[in-house]
């Protein structure tokens, strides 16, 4: 039997000999007569036995790797919704090299067109002269902006990144449905599914001979660095984002950390003597390049789009003077449009005397009067489109059935031509995918990328495939679709190693130095700080209270619990009427209502939703924690859930709080082996220390303000609060004692839980961050950093457990009202000297009317 024939029977082709495609559209798995195309026979006969069972596990694995690494897509940047988990089908697309040169060809022709197009509308404008573009067309775009005019990018690169959205026709031949110019998104996504695949499916990638995608990266970031205008051998580059609202800011961080650029936001940067500086604790640093990823009209809120929140006031004018290269070159989303597709194909014969390489799916410009009439008249069988897209929405507004719709869509046309296109459809070819348990036929689109080089552009092998159920895909946006596959494109020979890492032997400047740390990030490690421990002392709490709910004994026999209970209420993880009427309140009562007050997202101080805001805190500075330290956090976030159809039992509460507490201090001791003792370092721990004293403070409050008689019980539950059991009897055994209990949680520097410990970490943190050393006297956020730490030094323990007449300990009350009153003055003097941000503050009018003398 021939091999052919041998894959033919194998048990992975009967796996897949039911899933066939619909008619009228291409079948990426089979051929013509019914039998296996020879990639997928390649990919088969690697895969060995394949059943469903395994694919299963397969895909299963691949989710939970897209788990691990926190991959998920905002659909809707809002605070009311949870981004939408990553899709991965973990069966690859499979192509050969010789049918993905055509790819390679048209796409990176596409790429060098399209540069010259924007070159020459900012530039000549010859194609407006000889009559190539209509000239309302280019005025009347609203993404063309005649501030950019004049510009000279280095290198005459216009569009340092594209992307185009291709599919498959009927006829087996590529077609471009849209281009990517402005800031091409998905890239990062389109690494990530190759880094989750190749671990699911390791052996299969190696012997399969898949291109890598890691030399298109390198190419990019190369090209990047070459176009720096100075310090080309190592120079600053700022990935700017529009942070974490943003649909695309997991991919963001993820790319800053994956190229070793800079990720930032507007509010980081400023123009300041001529530069792009960025804003950090060290002072202003120079940006050499921005690579940026918001559009075009609000990268600069001086020149641009002056609502803008996201630019940065000035950035164009440095740019236009050759300071600053901003990659895509401002202006340069406006050849996207799709109303610029019914022109390329006569431009490329002009200006490269070729035809296109891939076609475009014929569009119609309705500005146009001819175009306009056929569109008119095939309403039934186009798609029809903005012919300017504007923003990150992709609105399509499509086939429309019923002649009432068409009649509506028909008069807006007529009212208005110049803005709609109208589009022939492209039936999207089909491949088997994984859904719901089962192989089905699904439709496919492909958004590659081309990063541009010395010698051209380079194009990405494979990259971002997009899966849906409906045939006709004519935008790829993120949002579109029901998943995502790898596309493999299969060498016809060995693949070669490429890395990302410098080479070796590099010369290069050695530093220690954390200045250069940007004050927005500063101040999102300090928070993060203050939220990990806010969550721990939660958490050690609720366990505490849920503990002795659970226990065998009866409410009237747990005589602490009144004081834990008002521990709860003063956190906000209760209600305060609870409190007030202490151990009078049924406890059945408290153990119905504890479980749901714990998972209450509407309450800003219960559990849940600290977590959510550490978690939200966290992804502002993602490529800053290790990825062990992300995933711990994101873990928690995801893990720690109501069940969605049932309530939910104290003893579950219970282990769920083990596991926050089990991760946080997991979390706790990555921050302390293996994070660097940088600025950023500091400010995560200032932001713990003053959060971990704080909480301290006010459950001794909470608990010993009052003498009793017996505070055994009381004792014991506050040691397990804090933390400080296990030590409190290596020391003094079983016998619990109110001295020696404050002694440890108050006084004793040695304990990593004490207040005093605390503060000491605090004085020499506040004293090594950075601050003029030629000044005689020390700052506010010093001398309260170590009057603090004097204040609990001079306390006297054996003062502060002695009551009044009325069993009040006043001595110990005016202690924690002093540090209580003082942590929060530390944390302000902090926050204004170091975390806003660095440098002088001007209005928008004053920088305005310095540019009129520039």
């Amino acid at each position: 039997m021939s091999t052919e024939d041998q894959s033919e029977d194998s048990a992975g082709a009967h796996f897949l000999r039911h899933c066939t495609a619909p008619d009228g559209v291409f079948d990426e798995l089979r051929g013509a007569d019914g039998s296996l195309r020879q990639p997928w026979r390649r990919l088969i006969e690697r895969l060995g036995p394949f059943h469903r069972d395994e694919y299963e596990r397969r895909t299963e694995q691949a989710q939970r790797l897209l788990y691990d690494h926190g991959v998920a897509h905002e659909v809707h940047p809002d605070a009311s919704h949870y981004p939408r988990p990553w899709e991965l089908d973990g069966l690859p697309l499979p192509i050969p090299a010789v049918e993905w040169r055509e790819v390679n060809e048209g796409v990176a022709q596409r790429a060098r067109l399209l540069n010259f197009v924007a070159a020459d509308l900012y530039g000549s404008q010859s194609l407006i002269r000889d009559g190539l573009l209509p000239p309302e067309l280019v005025f009347g775009h609203p993404g063309f902006l005649r501030q950019c005019h004049g510009q000279n990018p280095p290198e005459g690169h216009w569009i340092h990144l594209y992307a185009a959205d291709i599919a498959r026709g009927p006829d087996g031949r590529w077609s471009i449905l849209a281009d990517r110019t402005e800031a091409p998104s998905g890239a990062g996504y389109a690494l990530e599914n190759r880094i989750v695949t190749s671990r699911v499916l390791a052996e299969v990638v190696h012997d399969c001979q898949v291109e890598r995608l890691a030399a298109f990266f390198l190419s990019l970031r190369e090209t990047l660095r070459r176009v720096a205008r100075r310090r080309r051998d190592n120079p600053r580059i700022a990935l700017l984002t529009p942070g974490p609202g943003s649909a695309t800011y997991f991919e963001d961080a993820y790319l800053a950390r994956y190229l070793e650029f800079t990720l930032v936001e507007g509010a980081d940067l400023a123009v300041r003597d001529g530069k792009v500086q960025i804003k950090t604790l060290g002072g202003l640093m120079p940006v050499d390049v921005v690579l940026h990823r918001i559009d075009d009209a609000d990268c600069d809120p001086l020149e641009l789009h002056g609502g803008s929140k996201f630019g940065v006031a000035g950035l164009l004018d440095v740019a236009r003077r050759g300071h600053v290269t901003v990659a895509n070159t401002l202006g340069s989303g406006m050849v996207e449009a799709p109303a610029l597709s019914a022109y390329l194909p006569q431009i490329c014969r002009k200006i490269l005397a070729q035809d296109l390489k891939i076609s475009t799916a014929k569009t119609y410009w309705c500005g146009d009067r001819t175009a306009c009439d056929h569109v008119l008249n095939n309403l039934d069988s186009l798609v029809i489109k903005p012919a300017f897209r504007r923003g990150r929405v992709e609105s399509i507004l499509g086939r429309l059935d019923g002649p009432l719709l068409q009649e509506e869509l028909a008069d807006a046309i007529r009212a208005r031509p110049s803005l709609f296109v109208g589009q022939e459809r492209v039936p999207c070819s089909s491949a088997p995918s994984w859904v719901g348990g089962e192989l089905r036929p699904a439709h496919l689109s492909l958004r590659t990328y081309a990063a541009a080089t010395a010698e051209g552009y380079h194009v990405m092998p494979g990259g971002l495939m997009r899966i849906s159920f409906q045939p006709y895909m004519q935008e790829n946006s993120l949002a579109w679709g029901e998943g995502s596959k790898d596309c493999w494109v299969l060498a016809e020979g060995p693949v070669h190693q490429v890395s990302l890492l410098p080479r070796a032997g590099a010369s290069i400047e050695l530093r220690r130095s954390g200045v250069e740390l940007p004050s927005r990030v500063a101040e999102n490690l300090f928070w993060l700080g203050r939220h990990v421990e806010r969550a721990e002392s939660a958490a050690r709490l609720l366990r505490t209270v849920v503990t002795r709910l659970t226990s065998e004994s009866a409410s009237a026999e747990i005589p602490e619990l009144p004081v834990l209970v008002r521990g709860l209420a003063e956190q906000g993880q209760i209600e305060p009427g609870f409190a007030i009427e202490g151990i009078r309140t049924p406890l059945p009562s408290l153990e119905k209502m504890l479980p749901v007050a714990v998972f209450d997202t509407n309450e800003p101080r219960s559990l849940r939703r600290i977590l959510t805001t550490m978690h939200t805190t966290a992804s502002k500075v993602r490529d800053r924690l290790s990825i062990d330290g992300w995933r711990i956090l994101h873990r928690i976030d995801q893990s720690f859930q109501p069940p969605a159809n049932r309530s939910i039992a104290l003893a579950e509460v219970h282990a769920m709080l083990n596991h926050v507490i089990l991760d946080l201090s997991a979390f706790s001791g990555l921050v302390a082996d293996s994070m660097t003792r940088t600025h950023g370092w500091r400010f995560l721990e200032i932001g713990r220390r003053i959060e971990r004293a704080s909480q301290t403070l006010n459950m001794v409050s909470n608990t010993l303000l009052n003498a009793t008689e017996n505070e055994s019980a009381i004792l014991d539950a506050l040691l397990e609060v804090a933390d400080s059991r296990m030590t409190y009897r290596s020391r003094y055994l079983a016998n619990l004692n109110t001295p020696a209990v404050l002694d440890l949680l108050l006084t004793d520097e040695t304990n990593p839980r004490a207040v005093a410990f605390q503060l000491v970490a605090l004085a020499e943190h506040v004293e090594n961050l950075p601050r003029d050393r030629s000044q005689p006297q020390r700052g506010a956020s010093e001398k309260l950093a170590m009057s603090c730490l004097n204040t609990i030094r001079m306390a006297t323990v054996r003062r502060l457990v002695q009551a009044d007449y009325n069993g009040y300990r006043t001595t110990l009350e005016r202690l924690l009202m002093r540090l209580t009153f003082k942590l929060p003055q530390l944390s302000n003097a902090i926050v204004h000297k170091y975390l806003m941000h660095t440098g002088p503050a001007r209005q928008l009018s004053e920088i305005r009317a310095e540019a009129k003398h520039l």
